[in-house]
């Protein structure tokens, strides 16, 4: 599932694409009907809180994306002369720039075409601050804060580690980024919230908000410090981002190590290494 860096990146593309003037949206697979109320509206801009991203328009309204477990955008930057290419497979939502002047030969234009995500809606502005009045505050609005997260977490009995990944608690980690900020802490991940000091807590809050910056502009995640980075070959393939303990299980820690252990928390596999992160 897309974390939070993946859709403040988006916000801040579709802003420089589409920000100033009207644009063209469509829905090829015709599941998106209310696309109607924004074809053809000056695109405000793009913001994102967690794991959901809105498109504004003028009239306040908004198209609101959640991708979900397997929902992508793909963009296409489309030449002078040309037409955009014919929308393949199930492209939920199409976002096309409306060209100046009279015809396609003036500049180039971006399209992005949605794909596969959980929820596609148009909502107006009340319904935007609704979605966000629901999240946790996000690492990477520059006036959010612990303090709210703080709140819950110190009085919860759940393991630190699957209250990091509440939306409600916290908005935009997931399963990555929890795994190697506690790591990076240090701290047991079946900790009970209730046994973490604030102190300790409000360490883990400016380590997210450093590293989803990262991510924004890396349009990746990076965690790993230089001096632990050995050059080895992700599981997941060359070309993908190395961590500390995600998906790693079975692998030696790069700091102790000692194996990488893996479990269900909640639904989902939490990875921890048992030394570096004992107790």
């Amino acid at each position: 599932m897309p974390e939070g860096h993946t859709l403040h990146r988006l916000a801040r593309l579709h802003t420089e694409y589409f920000a100033g003037g009207p644009v063209r949206v469509s829905s090829p697979q015709g599941r998106f009907a209310d696309h109607v109320g924004v074809d053809g509206r000056d695109f405000d801009h793009a913001s994102a809180v967690g794991k959901h991203l809105f498109h504004h328009y003028e009239g306040g309204l908004a198209v609101h994306v959640h991708l979900g477990l397997y929902g992508f955008f793909d963009t296409h930057l489309v030449p002078p002369g040309e037409e955009p290419p014919a929308p393949v497979g199930q492209v939920r939502m199409r976002v096309g720039a409306v060209r100046p002047g009279v015809g396609p030969e003036d500049c180039a234009a971006h399209y992005v075409d949605l794909r596969g995500p959980t929820r596609c809606e148009v909502i107006d502005e009340a319904g935007v601050a609704d979605v966000r009045g629901r999240l946790g505050p996000d690492p990477l609005d520059p006036d959010a804060g612990p303090d709210r997260a703080w709140a819950r977490i110190s009085r919860s009995s759940r393991p630190i580690g699957a209250l990091l990944m509440d939306q409600k608690v916290l908005a935009g980690v997931g399963n990555v980024y929890r795994a190697e900020v506690l790591f990076r802490a240090g701290l047991d991940p079946f900790r009970p919230g209730s046994r973490i000091s604030r102190e300790r807590f409000a360490a883990i809050w400016d380590d997210l908000v450093r590293l989803m910056a990262v991510g924004v502009e890396a349009g990746g995640i990076v965690t790993i410090r230089p001096e632990h980075d050995h050059g080895d070959v992700p599981r997941r393939g060359a070309d993908r981002p190395r961590n500390y303990v995600y998906q790693r299980d079975g692998w030696a820690c790069r700091v102790c190590g000692d194996g990488i252990r893996s479990a269900a928390m909640e639904a989902r596999t939490l990875f921890w290494c048992p030394t570096c992160q004992g107790g």
